[in-house]
Formats: C-alpha cells, structure tokens, sequence
C-alpha cells in the first residue's frame, strides 16, 4: 500500500506544457510501507474526483 506523501504543482513555473490547455497536471510523491519513494504525474483533476491529498492511500490498479 502506498500513501501520498507530497503534491507539487507541475505547472508552476516556465516548464513547457505538453498537455491540452486548461488541464493542470500535479506530481506526487507516493511511500510505501518501507519508506520508498515513488513518483506519479497526473491531472489535478483526476486527484479532486478521487477525493485524494496528502495522507490518502493511492489507489492502485485505477485507470488514470
């Protein structure tokens, strides 16, 4: 099982957007039980539909 350990805005600053206009995508940061680290890049909002922060289990196996 992992949890969401951190969110960054991907689209803060001069990085080049390569996604449709007006869809925001976010990095997070994912822990597993043994303290490894993992990285997703999704859309913002697909986080806000799944209802998911910082501290919710990562669904695994969802099609994003």
């Amino acid at each position: 099982m992992k949890r969401i350990k951190q969110i960054f805005d991907g689209d803060y600053g001069c990085e080049e957007n390569t996604h449709a206009p007006g869809e925001l995508t976010v990095s997070v940061t994912l822990e597993d039980e043994e303290g490894n680290l993992s990285y997703e890049t999704v859309p913002d909002a697909w986080l806000r539909q799944n209802a998911l922060d910082v501290g919710s289990v990562w669904p695994e196996g969802v099609a994003r």
